[in-house]
């Protein structure tokens, strides 16, 4: 959640039972830092962050996480055209996880070849390979499911055979105001990679229909912003 999932907000929010807590989207180079600016100006909620201070920024918020909270893995989300931005964010101390974002869908990231258009990169694979080659931490990649003209289950094999630790998919299907469990029980069943299911899981019931189709975890964005989760994180 783009402009939200800041340090303040997270360390609120991990008593609720999170073993990871994931900071961003963060928007790393010129060009997806344009079109976070773009973003802002139409109304919607986006960091906004020079290049000048972004990755001490995320640094900082690390270290404001693993102040209060030091048994949680932190990640940070992240965006940018090349690999090696995400490599530098990749090396901060004490960063757990960073996460590859295939998965925004806002109009002015598109235009730049980031957020979901990453999926139709030719070199997906390599820009993969040389960020989990050339960092510290574990690497991550959302994805976002059922994308217009993308084979999903190929690009997770792809996301698995370039060395990721976790495929992250937002398993949204149009139309349709829950996940596509059929979808990642079809990519649990065909990629060695840890899978981390989200999309719609806002109550003990979607949870358990999440935990069902085979991943090894699910994440929560929108459901923990009212404060109000009807079903303890521990129960999973």
């Amino acid at each position: 959640m783009a402009g939200i999932t800041n340090a303040d907000f997270l360390n609120k929010v991990i008593p609720y039972g999170f073993d990871v807590a994931t900071l961003g989207g963060y928007s790393l180079d010129a060009p997806t830092i344009e079109a976070s600016k773009k973003i802002i100006e139409r109304g919607r909620k986006e960091f906004d962050f020079p290049l000048d201070e972004i990755f001490s920024h995320i640094g900082s918020e690390v270290a404001s996480i693993k102040k209060i909270h030091g048994d949680v893995k932190v990640s940070a989300n992240v965006r940018a055209t090349t690999p090696q931005p995400i490599i530098e964010v990749g090396n901060i101390k004490d960063l757990d996880i960073v996460e590859i974002n295939c998965h925004c869908r806002q109009d002015e990231i598109l235009a730049i070849g980031c957020g979901q258009e990453m999926l139709n990169r030719a070199d997906l694979g390599d820009f993969i390979s040389q960020v989990v080659n050339n960092v510290d931490c574990d690497v991550s990649v959302k994805i976002r499911a059922n994308v217009d003209g993308v084979d999903t289950l190929k690009i997770a094999r792809l996301i698995d055979d370039a060395g990721a630790d976790y495929l992250h998919v937002d398993a949204m299907k149009k139309g349709v105001f829950d996940a596509d469990y059929n979808l990642l029980r079809e990519i649990c069943n065909s990629v060695q990679i840890q899978v981390i299911g989200n999309n719609s899981v806002n109550s003990k019931l979607n949870a358990e229909k999440m935990i069902a189709t085979g991943v090894n975890g699910f994440s929560i964005a929108r459901g923990v912003i009212s404060g109000n989760l009807d079903f303890k994180l521990s129960d999973f």
